[in-house]
């Protein structure tokens, strides 16, 4: 069903004039965005006609842009991924663990997105891969799949990554299966110390090397000895790790990541209305506990677009990664030794299985909807014919 109000709604309608106000300064790829979700599952895209091969009930099926920051076209995306995930899923407890980085390194990010998000995805699993394996705390190889969100709940740059880890890992000679503790993962302040020295090294590399951009109010660190001062009380905070108790089951882990694998910046749904005064949405209050942590906040509209577009990745960026056991080239091996170890059978691919009927239902009657016609972009349908025609020829 068609939520009342759009993002789309508001590109259509503010988009035009925040072009033109920011003619030079908006890059092609976010001109592209724009124009993708604008157009997304309209005539401008093309489309099919469906019909229903009971009753014969039709209706216009526009085409999606399948563009990953549409908020209307992620959850077919998502179903797609977690089908392919679902037979990755050990029967074991799995953790909740989000790196997170601190403002001061957040405004660097803020124009070297590709460098700074790839170097916040290497150090926070890199941290996890080696505290796992120190005989210290779990002493085995473990897996995650790690997910980069880069905003907060009111639209603010905020990067950090989501990670998925099932509570154990295999031992370093591949003999056993070493379980965590029931709630506990790794050490978090121990995870913060690590984090925070690798991602630093590697960043102070990146500016010796030259491959960070410096505008606006940040281009005086530009300079190394000052960059190295902006970093100096960075050294000395407490880099925030945080772990949430395991999920309560692996159905529970596949029903969160279909929240957050391809969760966009803000999803239509939060959107309440758009009018003159700007566009009005829900958030969090994270610093809020109870009811009060929901809140409503108004933006204008280029603001709301401002805000929106911060949040465009770099063009081929991957945003969902996996390492260790679950790393690609080490998936299935890993897997199946892990189900051994476990004594665990591995997942069952029937091949005399009935198949899945994936035609859509048809909202009057339940019968099976099957394509009629299929329409070029920026036309329209030829006039569907009567109900009665219609179920002849479909059952001719």
């Amino acid at each position: 069903m068609r939520a009342s109000l759009e993002v789309a709604d508001i590109f259509r309608t503010a988009g035009p004039g925040y072009r033109a106000a920011h003619a030079g300064h908006l890059s092609l790829h976010q001109l592209k965005i724009m124009s993708a979700i604008e157009h997304c599952r309209t005539a401008a895209l093309g489309g099919h006609v469906e019909a229903c091969t009971d009753c014969g009930h039709w209706r216009i099926a526009y085409n999606s842009c399948r563009n990953r920051h549409c908020p209307k076209c992620q959850g077919t995306a998502a179903r797609a991924w977690l089908a392919e995930r679902e037979a990755d899923l050990l029967p074991v407890g799995y953790f909740h663990v989000v790196f997170t980085l601190p403002a001061e390194v957040a405004k660097i990010a803020f124009h070297n997105k590709a460098g700074i998000y790839d170097l916040l995805f290497r150090a926070a699993s890199e941290t996890m891969l080696t505290i796992a394996a120190d005989p210290k705390h779990l002493g085995a190889r473990i897996g995650i799949t790690a997910v980069l969100h880069t905003w907060g709940s009111a639209l603010t740059h905020h990067p950090h990554v989501h990670m998925i880890v099932p509570g154990g890992g295999i031992a370093h000679d591949g003999s056993r299966w070493i379980a965590s503790r029931p709630a506990f993962l790794l050490p978090v302040r121990v995870l913060g110390a690590l984090f925070r020295r690798l991602f630093l090294t590697r960043l102070i590399a990146l500016h010796g090397a030259g491959r960070l951009s410096f505008y606006g109010g940040t281009v005086g660190l530009a300079d190394r000895r000052a960059f190295l001062r902006y970093l100096a009380p960075v050294r000395k905070k407490r880099w925030v790790v945080y772990a949430k108790p395991p999920f309560a089951s692996p159905e529970a882990v596949l029903a969160y990541l279909s929240r957050y694998t391809h969760r966009v910046a803000i999803s239509n749904s939060r959107l309440i209305r758009f009018d003159a005064a700007g566009v009005t949405f829900r958030y969090k209050d994270y610093r809020r506990d109870g009811a009060d942590r929901q809140q409503v906040m108004t933006l204008a509209a280029d603001e709301f677009i401002r805000r929106f577009l911060l949040h465009v990745l770099p063009r081929g960026f991957h945003r969902i990664r996996h390492y260790g056991l679950l790393a690609a080239s080490a998936r299935k091996a890993s897997l199946a030794l892990a189900r051994t170890l476990l004594a665990v059978a591995p997942p069952s691919h029937d091949a005399l299985e009935e198949p899945v009927d994936h035609r859509p239902l048809c909202p009057c009657c339940g019968g099976h909807m099957i394509v009629i016609e299929a329409f070029a972009r920026w036309c329209q349908p030829r006039a569907p014919p009567r109900t009665a025609q219609l179920t002849g020829s479909i059952a001719a």
